[in-house]
């Protein structure tokens, strides 16, 4: 990530000189800025190891009838409980996103008629033991109404992760102030005001299609897709404005 880092130094200068200083310096700073100060804007981050894993589940189903697809998508369902149970998971930890129901038209007929009806609704899990990651994706690809899954991972306790990266953007603050007040013959006193602006980078969930039924039993032992490897750290970034006294 570029990091920006911006200073403005304001000393005792002419009164005649010191309104028209300030002004300009006020047009970049958000900070209110004062004689014998100088500013500094820093961008800094934290990469932070995630707590939580969100693994959803689509599902989907197209019948003759809505009855037929309702059927489907109620066992497909039940499929899913039996399986977070095995894993020694509450079914109630998991979390339905929606569902619906939606016919199903021939559009090349001028009539529009319905030839079958289709049932879609999603399944949200959040997870903190990653070891069960593995085995939920496997079982829950043998679901023949499992259209896809999705795999993120998320930091929920982010306070803590908040705070360093707001001490990485004002050390770099810090930094630059300092170095612009040695040049300038003074010395880089208090901190006297500042503001800080904290985001999380956003994770794109990785999709992960449903299984093909004719695969060979052997397939079985193969490892889940996220074996071996490490979950994808959380970036929190966070932007410092900081005015610090002049020696």
């Amino acid at each position: 990530m570029k990091h920006t880092v911006h200073a403005i130094l304001i000393t005792l200068v002419p009164a005649l000189l010191v309104p028209v200083l300030m002004s300009a310096a006020a047009a970049q700073s958000p900070v209110m800025l004062q004689p014998n100060t100088i500013y500094a804007g820093a961008d800094g981050k934290y990469e932070a190891q995630p707590d939580t894993a969100m693994l959803r589940l689509d599902v989907s189903s197209q019948q003759n009838s809505s009855r037929e697809a309702y059927d489907k998508i109620a066992a497909a369902a039940e499929r899913v409980r039996q399986v977070l149970r095995s894993n020694g998971l509450d079914p109630k930890v998991a979390q339905v996103g929606f569902y619906a129901v939606n016919p199903v038209y021939d559009y090349k007929n001028p009539k529009r008629k319905v030839i079958a009806y289709r049932v879609d609704t999603n399944i949200t899990l959040k997870l903190k033991d990653f070891s069960k990651i593995g085995p939920l994706t496997d079982q829950l690809a043998d679901i023949e109404e499992a259209q896809n899954q999705s795999l993120s991972y998320i930091l929920e306790d982010i306070e803590q992760a908040k705070a360093k990266a707001s001490e990485d953007a004002l050390r770099k603050a810090r930094n630059q102030a300092n170095a612009v007040a040695i040049a300038g013959g003074r010395t880089l006193g208090e901190l006297v005001q500042a503001s800080v602006d904290v985001s999380q980078v956003s994770i794109i969930p990785v999709q992960m299609a449903p299984r093909a039924f004719n695969l060979q039993a052997s397939a079985a032992s193969t490892p889940a897709p996220t074996a071996e490897f490490s979950p994808q750290t959380v970036t929190i970034n966070a932007h410092v404005n900081a005015l610090f006294a002049l020696k």
